[in-house]
């Protein structure tokens, strides 16, 4: 029986050969939360020329030099300029621009002095302290430099990110192309979302689940539906299946008489693993249906949920050429009951929340596998490592985040 992290390995290194996907080109106003695909280079300066950080007025700084509260100097009123327009004279020597935020500096002048600090009458500005050279203005490139590397390619864009594409001029933006994720689910005792279930049947929710995650990872869902405890129907789904980047099942990979997806995976490709030392999770099936990867997850839902995020979305972002496929890991302190060690690493549910600047982690309720109420609210899995023995409560365990930001509550 595999490790977490062997099952890991094996299954990233599977999909290394085809990871990253092709990239495309979309424009940057969709591009919120894609995978770049290239390091991201400026080829322009950012602000392309020297501007005012004030409104206020251009001049010659030497001109100010013997300027004093007591014995000021008066410069000539020569004109304006706006944000967006240019300046068509120069700045001559006694002379001063009225000028106004982010608009380019005239040339002949070297220094802004603010509005509040100058009177102005009958034509003439007044000012009555010495200026610095430079004083107020925003250098040419002070932003971006040619040639610097704005973002780095597996960086996933948010919205500082294509606000700095957009300084740069970078529209479209070349992305990974999103894995398409064939999504199936099995068992005769599922009834599919909206039917009512018959007698023995349960409504069927790991596909549903799995939608969302996928989309969340970054991928495309291609649900594939129910296929029922038969060879003949679930191969015809899996054929269907085969041109997808991943193949995500759910149920049919433990040792019962109706576990068929692992059977018929070792007769139509191979089988790499079928389990892991983990709970819950520990049916978990990987291998190859030709060319295509197949992640067999477990039926019930929290083992699904949990195995998807340790496995099913790290080979996601692995595709996309993502700078990091894992999650986080943070310390949390268990609050509550203990939780007992066995011989499995155990992935418990749990809410965090911040309390006097540390995180404290509160566990979901039951952790029965089947129970989906388990994953509701869960914003880590805390990881109780195999050994003998309790985690008491007050323990500094590790927790796997489960979202992209800090999830954490505030104590009620």
């Amino acid at each position: 029986m595999l490790t977490v992290e062997e099952a890991r390995a094996r299954i990233l290194a599977a999909i290394a050969p085809h990871a990253p996907l092709p990239a495309e080109a979309i424009p940057l106003t969709t591009a919120l939360d894609r995978i770049l695909a290239e390091d991201a280079i400026a080829h322009d300066e950012t602000p392309p020329f020297i501007n005012s950080a004030m409104d206020g007025y251009a001049l010659r700084a030497e001109d100010t030099q013997r300027a004093t509260p007591e014995t000021p100097v008066t410069l000539r009123l020569a004109g304006e300029v706006p944000a967006g327009r240019v300046y068509a004279g120069v700045v001559a020597p006694g002379e001063a621009v009225r000028i106004l935020t982010g608009a380019p500096v005239p040339d002949g002048a070297n220094a802004v002095l603010q509005q509040e600090l100058t009177e102005v009458a009958d034509g003439m500005v007044t000012v009555r302290q010495t200026v610095s050279s430079g004083n107020n203005m925003r250098p040419a490139g002070g932003d971006i430099r040619p040639g610097m590397r704005l973002i780095a390619a597996g960086t996933q864009l948010g919205p500082a990110e294509i606000a700095l594409l957009a300084a740069a001029g970078i529209h479209p933006v070349r992305v990974t192309r999103r894995p398409r994720v064939a999504i199936l689910a099995t068992g005769d005792e599922l009834a599919p979302l909206g039917e009512t279930p018959q007698p023995g049947q349960i409504r069927e929710t790991n596909s549903p689940y799995l939608i969302a995650a996928v989309l969340r990872a970054g991928g495309e869902p291609i649900p594939l539906g129910i296929a029922r405890d038969r060879t003949d129907e679930i191969r015809t789904k899996l054929d269907q299946a085969r041109t997808a980047d991943l193949i995500l099942t759910s149920g049919g990979v433990s040792v019962g008489d109706y576990d068929l997806v692992k059977q018929i995976l070792a007769e139509n490709g191979n089988i790499d693993f079928w389990r892991v030392r983990m709970k819950p999770g520990k049916p978990l099936a990987f291998g190859l249906l030709g060319e295509t990867p197949l992640l067999g997850l477990p039926g019930n839902p929290a083992s699904a949920a949990v195995t998807f995020e340790l496995f099913g979305r790290p080979a996601i972002r692995r595709m996309l050429g993502c700078a990091q496929v894992e999650r986080p890991m943070v310390k949390a302190r268990l609050i509550g009951s203990a939780i007992e060690r066995g011989d499995r690493r155990h992935f418990v549910r749990v809410r965090l929340l911040s309390h006097d600047g540390i995180l404290e982690a509160r566990q979901t309720g039951r952790q029965d596998s089947h129970l989906i109420s388990s994953l509701q609210g869960a914003s880590a899995y805390l990881v109780i490592a195999e050994g003998e023995g309790k985690v008491a409560e007050g323990e500094m365990v590790p927790a796997l985040l489960l979202n992209d930001a800090l999830p954490w509550e505030n104590e009620v």
